[in-house]
């Protein structure tokens, strides 16, 4: 389905430095950057081009340990963060065929050893996690991050076992019932890992409010197909950060 003009319009439209979102969907100064034990990693695929609904720059403002790094393929986890890392105390968003509700149905993250199965001294290994990597594109995308970057099968693999579908609903629909959004993802891991049950409901709410912004753009739009407005759709020329 082809995007409407509208939406066309709003993706043309100048984006916010920080989150690289257009004015109507910008979220920053509802966002307090958390100050969490975990380093977030997220991999995103050059041709993820969902900016409205995207939720990569938007996860990682909401921590002060993060950052959204750009391509296909990297040398290294040491190279993509810039210091010496240890591989085997960070963990990889696995996206195989692994569920985690039923290899493991009272854990809602589960670490997986190379045969697919839940490891040995599953608290342990969460408890050493230094940081996590997410990979953020579409279906396709992300298998080809994971396969372009072989320094991966050194960290940890971890899915999760979501309690709910993605919020995402119909505007976005994940190709498995057990898929979420990268904010979700991102959401549910530092919570879970670090057992604070705040980082998940603050970044589930930012996503609603997205999701909130985006539907009464939705709304929007159909009233001015509805009255057959003709003139043409004005949009911001610049949107300058706050110092």
């Amino acid at each position: 389905m082809q995007p409407s003009a509208y939406t066309q319009a709003m993706e043309q439209a100048a984006e916010c430095p920080r989150c690289r979102k257009p004015a109507a969907l910008c979220l920053c100064d509802t966002i307090a950057p958390i100050d969490s034990r975990l380093f977030v990693l997220i991999l995103q695929h050059p041709h993820e081009q969902d900016r409205l609904l995207g939720t990569a720059q938007l996860t990682a403002l909401h921590f002060r340990n993060a950052a959204v790094k750009i391509g296909l393929s990297w040398p290294s986890l040491a190279k993509i963060l810039g210091r010496p890392v240890d591989p085997h105390r960070w963990a990889v968003l696995y996206l195989g065929s692994a569920k985690a509700a039923e290899l493991a149905p009272d854990r809602d993250v589960v670490v997986l050893d190379r045969k697919g199965e839940p490891a040995r001294e599953q608290d342990r290994l969460i408890r050493d996690i230094e940081g996590v990597v997410l990979l953020d594109g579409n279906w396709s995308q992300v298998k080809a991050l994971w396969w372009r970057n072989p320094w991966m099968l050194k960290c940890q693999r971890i899915i999760l076992a979501p309690r709910r579908p993605s919020r995402y609903g119909a505007l976005r629909r994940e190709p498995r019932r057990d898929g979420l959004s990268t904010i979700e993802a991102a959401a549910m891991l530092t919570s879970r890992i670090e057992g604070r049950p705040e980082i998940e409901e603050a970044l589930n709410a930012s996503f609603e409010r997205l999701l909130e912004r985006y539907r009464t753009m939705q709304g929007q739009e159909k009233s001015m197909t509805q009255v057959g407005a003709k003139s043409p759709l004005r949009v911001p020329t610049k949107i300058t950060e706050s110092p």
